[in-house]
């Protein structure tokens, strides 16, 4: 289980610390500019991002979403889901044209290139790779992420080992920062909120393709404390570092610059290429949703989001930051409130479900099993687990199935194939493909239909033969003799 929840706990974190988190802008913003103050915001923003990837990633895998609207529809009313999808897509491209300025802004700090150049040069990126493999060139990029923590991490331990003023002294410099927020408590709330809006599409994804709710939010909570301890450590740095870099566009950046120029150079590239992966994911992703009916115009309607995108971004990196993070914050903090609600209102029954796919998973490995016996007895017991769970038995059986039969293939100590595992799954999916039709001509279909001899395998007959006539009393006249009376 820790195995899998490490992974789920990395994952988020990889979609959480983004080109702006990298930046250190989003921090001098939220958190340095409202002083000592801004600390205490660090911590309430700590415990409130750890909430949101439990209750996030446990709602994901409890329905087995596989995008955003299919979670927000069934724990909220029609209106207000609508209203949170919009708001999401209204993320996806503010966020990435966003984007377009952090890369002027980066290379102009760095490299002394004008912002145009930049900027350019990601639109031309986006585009051209944007008409390819989108998801492999993403999960590509994505490798970055580890790379950004170390020099995140090495940056923050080098200031607060090395810095001679103390906390007080630094304040004095936090004051000339401009912020667009009222409050450190709104503050901090709001910078949770955007996060979430940014990461939650994704998220739901990534929880709808584990099958225990546990494990997914042990994960999002493990992903969110994670992430909690790098904007912990980042801000600090920030906060004693204000006074030669507050004026900076990429503040993390001048930081690792002063350590070294040809470090401060490795982490301008690696900025540039998570600012890459950020706006082809964002402007991807708003395409495929906002085309889903219309596929064949995905093209046109990507290249016009782009290109619009970057007509918008020379309004500056920092103003854009400024100004657009927070408006969509405060509707990510109504987000989070939604999450949470349904996480605490429907805790029990993620629970019950928890452990019943529990079962299902061991029952259903034992039958795919080649050295294992599997009666007639475990497989009505199979099929109530199936019938019971909350989501489609066909897609549930579908999950399971290929969970189990990628496990018994990567173990060297189990007689179990490659070819073994195409002949099931090829066979199977004729099953499953004759039960989604059963499911779809029913409105209110009874889950019990498509639940009967569940999962592939072979199964034994537990039915005993007849001895001396009848078999029922027979087993009792061996099993419990009657005594003889002295």
């Amino acid at each position: 289980m820790w195995k899998r929840a490490t992974a789920i706990a990395m994952a988020f974190v990889g979609l959480t610390v983004g080109a702006g988190f990298a930046s250190g802008q989003e921090m001098m913003q939220y958190f340095v500019a409202f002083g000592i103050n801004g600390l205490w915001g660090v911590i309430l923003a700590s415990v409130v991002m750890a909430i949101s990837g439990l209750a996030v990633l446990s709602l994901g895998s409890y329905f087995q979403a596989d995008e955003h609207s299919a979670v927000f529809d069934e724990i909220t009313q029609t209106w207000i889901s609508k209203i949170l999808d919009i708001s999401v897509m209204i993320t996806l491209f503010c966020t990435g044209f966003v984007m377009f300025a952090g890369a002027g802004a980066n290379l102009e700090q760095q490299f002394g290139i004008p912002l145009w150049i930049g900027a350019t040069l990601m639109v031309a990126l986006t585009l051209g790779i944007g008409m390819l493999d989108a998801d492999k060139v993403s999960r590509v990029i994505g490798m970055i992420t580890p790379f950004i923590i170390v020099f995140l991490l090495g940056a923050g331990l080098y200031t607060l080992f090395t810095v001679d003023t103390t906390l007080t002294e630094a304040a004095q410099y936090t004051t000339e920062l401009k912020t667009t927020l009222p409050h450190w408590s709104i503050s901090a709330l709001n910078y949770v909120g955007f996060c979430v809006m940014v990461a939650v599409s994704m998220s739901i994804v990534i929880g709808g393709s584990y099958l225990n709710p546990r494990e997914a939010g042990i994960g999002g909570l493990m992903g969110g404390s994670i992430y909690a301890g790098l904007l912990t450590l980042v801000t600090f740095s920030l906060f004693y570092s204000v006074k030669d870099v507050g004026h900076e566009d990429m503040p993390t950046l001048a930081i690792v610059d002063s350590i070294h120029p040809a470090l401060g150079t490795v982490m301008a590239i690696i900025i540039y290429g998570m600012i890459f992966n950020t706006a082809i994911g964002m402007f991807y992703a708003l395409g495929r949703r906002v085309t889903r009916n219309t596929p064949q115009r995905f093209r046109a309607f990507y290249i016009a989001s782009v290109l619009v995108g970057f007509a918008l971004s020379f309004f500056g990196f920092k103003t854009l930051v400024g100004y657009i993070y927070p408006t969509l914050g405060y509707i990510g903090i109504a987000l989070i409130i939604v999450l949470c609600i349904a996480y605490v209102m429907g805790r029990n029954k993620m629970v019950e479900e928890s452990a019943r796919r529990g079962r299902i998973r061991k029952l259903a490995r034992r039958k795919l099993h080649p050295g294992k016996k599997f009666t007639t007895a475990d497989q009505k017991k199979l099929d109530r687990a199936v019938a019971a769970s909350n989501v489609s038995n066909v897609d549930l059986q579908e999950t399971v199935r290929d969970d189990i039969v990628e496990e018994l293939v990567n173990n060297d100590d189990i007689d179990f194939t490659e070819e073994d595992a195409e002949r099931i799954v090829e066979k199977d999916n004729e099953r499953l493909e004759r039960l989604g039709e059963i499911e779809e001509a029913h409105e209110e279909d009874d889950p019990r239909e498509t639940a009967v001899n569940s999962f592939p395998g072979e199964t034994i007959s537990t039915t005993p033969k007849k001895i001396a006539g009848t078999t029922k009393d027979a087993i009792k006249k061996v099993v419990h003799p009657r005594q003889k009376k002295g």
